[in-house]
């Protein structure tokens, strides 16, 4: 696919995908989400880790309400159904690891695109809003369910009925995100937590992706049973074998990848 509104680069196992509408502050068309969905893909096939971030001072401010999508007035439900679902179901499955790198604003859907992502790092001066409740909407693009498993009831019940602006730091309080990170480190600091997954055991991370997320639905015994299962496939690997050796010879592992 040729890129217009996202920048995509693969570069040693790692992928990063940045939102390239800056005079928009990255608000999401047809035409983005498209190329978010494709994108993922090429890097779920080609990656070892991926990271979504924006151009310029926003992440990204949401749903871009002048964009009627394929035609006639914007049809929420249909966006939603056939144009958000792929884009978000391309970011959560991915079989690697996903940071967001919320270099600025996240509203909206934009917020909820960067809850769709394995780990979150943002700027201290970036914010997320679910911004919804403002024009007369629920909160979508997967809100109403990343924020509740993040961050309880009680608090995502206020972020969705007051939309309020939520700091990156206050964010990593409460369990939304993973850290925030001084603004004058930022860019260093995403890059080097995502070099470090693209060089780590991609079977033992896919496989905890798995685990994590799986142990929502099941029952002790059940989550006992999966990682016996899962654990059993990366005692398996080359990477376990190279890890114990690493550890044996007091020298840093070098797995060999996908």
């Amino acid at each position: 696919m040729d890129y217009k509104e996202i920048l995509f680069s693969l570069e040693n196992g790692l992928a990063v995908v940045t939102l390239n509408r800056e005079a928009r502050k990255n608000a999401l068309n047809s035409r983005m989400r498209l190329e978010i969905t494709h994108a993922m893909q090429q890097a779920a096939a080609q990656a070892r880790a991926v990271v979504l971030t924006g151009a310029g001072d926003a992440f990204c401010s949401g749903q871009d309400l002048s964009d009627a999508g394929n035609g006639g007035d914007l049809d929420l439900e249909r966006t939603l159904r056939d144009e958000y679902l792929p884009m978000l179901e391309a970011i959560y499955d991915c079989p690697v690891p996903v940071v967001a790198a919320v270099n600025g604003a996240a509203a909206g859907a934009g917020a909820n695109l960067a809850l769709a992502a394995d780990v979150v790092i943002a700027c201290e001066s970036a914010f997320f809003m679910q911004a919804f409740s403002k024009i007369g909407l629920i909160p979508d693009a997967g809100g109403t369910w990343f924020l509740p498993r993040q961050i309880g009831l009680a608090k995502t019940m206020g972020a969705a009925l007051f939309a309020e602006r939520i700091s990156a730091r206050k964010a990593s309080a409460m369990g939304m995100i993973w850290e925030a990170v001084p603004d004058a480190e930022f860019a260093a600091h995403w890059q080097a937590r995502a070099t470090y997954l693209a060089n780590g055991p991609s079977k033992a991370f896919a496989a905890t992706k798995t685990a994590l997320r799986d142990s929502n639905g099941n029952s002790l015994a059940e989550q006992l049973q999966l990682e016996a299962h899962l654990q059993g496939q990366c005692g398996k690997s080359r990477d376990f074998l190279e890890g114990v050796t690493a550890f044996m010879e007091k020298r840093p592992a070098k797995f060999e990848g996908r």
